[in-house]
């Protein structure tokens, strides 16, 4: 079972190479909920999103025997771009197995920080055979997304972080995907704050871990069509058991509340965040759960936008 105590130690870790992101308010937002609220902007973070902080937990801990290897991982997005720079700055060969529909923003980024690129068909099932076969072949160390302590342990530092900023609170909203961050917010919520409470939001259309925690059983959806393309992973076996201790509700949000909380932070509090990481503000907008003169703490996990088509707009408008 991992506990806070590995959580400081992850963040004794890595503190001196990730940045502590700020924690953001607004006077809009609190008197719109009436409660006072506490956003970690994880977009400010290394690459862009949290997942810096597991990824640099995970491999600065490996062996000399596997950095000396490389290591692998499969991912869409953010975890592509974290493993990495991560990799990078520990001077690790990093390779990445890559769905060929995966946002080309993400794409360019991940090799732009140095790894090697493999791509793939857009199936769980096609991005598993890729990297076994290549860890076959060359004896990489796979760093999963999410099913891996390590990657939790870091995970967790910035609801750490948000919680020694902000002091108590009685709610902490969280994206969930694969559970990583969830997971690690849980752990860090409940053993800085006992009498928290942890909310996790997920995308209607991509509700498996909603189902999951309903049935008591992990629930995998066969297909999912929601603009979070970060939380559209299931959660597995080791993330699911931590969320069924942890974590109080699971609530969904329709494309529409992720469009227009992603909408108001951007209009009202300039925070850049993609889909995934409005999904969370979402959550408390939405109003499903009360939050009337409460502290609450919002995770955003990233922003990592493909801003090219507003580029386009703003191009066309200049007739250049």
């Amino acid at each position: 079972m991992i506990t806070l105590n590995e959580i400081e130690e992850a963040h004794k870790r890595i503190k001196d190479t990730v940045n502590k992101t700020p924690v953001m308010t607004s006077r809009t937002l609190n008197d719109r909920v009436k409660a006072n609220v506490f956003c970690k902007c994880e977009n400010y973070q290394r690459m862009g999103a949290f997942k810096m902080r597991g990824a640099f937990n995970t491999i600065s801990q490996l062996s000399e025997e596997d950095k000396a290897k490389g290591v692998i991982t499969h991912s869409s997005g953010n975890h592509a771009q974290a493993l990495a720079l991560s990799a990078r700055i520990l001077g690790v060969k990093a390779v990445v197995v890559m769905p060929k529909n995966s946002p080309q923003v993400k794409v360019n980024a991940t090799k732009g920080y140095g790894a090697e690129v493999v791509l793939c068909e857009p199936t769980l099932a096609s991005r598993e055979e890729t990297t076994s076969k290549l860890i076959a072949q060359h004896g990489y160390a796979l760093v999963h997304p999410y099913d891996n302590d390590n990657i939790i342990r870091g995970a967790g530092t910035a609801a750490y972080e948000l919680i020694k900023e902000a002091g108590e609170l009685d709610l902490v909203f969280c994206p969930v995907g694969g559970g990583g961050l969830l997971s690690g917010t849980s752990i860090a919520t409940k053993g800085l704050c006992p009498k928290a409470k942890v909310i996790a939001v997920e995308p209607k259309n991509a509700d498996d871990a909603y189902k999951s925690f309903q049935a008591g059983i992990v629930v995998v959806n066969k297909t999912t069509n929601t603009i979070a393309d970060g939380l559209r992973t299931n959660l597995c076996e080791r993330t699911f058991a931590i969320i069924r201790r942890n974590v109080d509700q699971v609530i969904l949000v329709t494309e529409q509340e992720i469009v227009d909380a992603m909408r108001f932070l951007w209009e009202r509090m300039k925070i850049v965040v993609e889909p995934s990481g409005a999904v969370s503000l979402a959550g408390v907008l939405s109003g499903q759960v009360t939050v009337e003169a409460m502290r609450v703490g919002v995770i955003l996990s990233g922003g990592n936008i493909d801003l090219e088509a507003f580029f386009e707009l703003v191009q066309a408008k200049i007739g250049t």
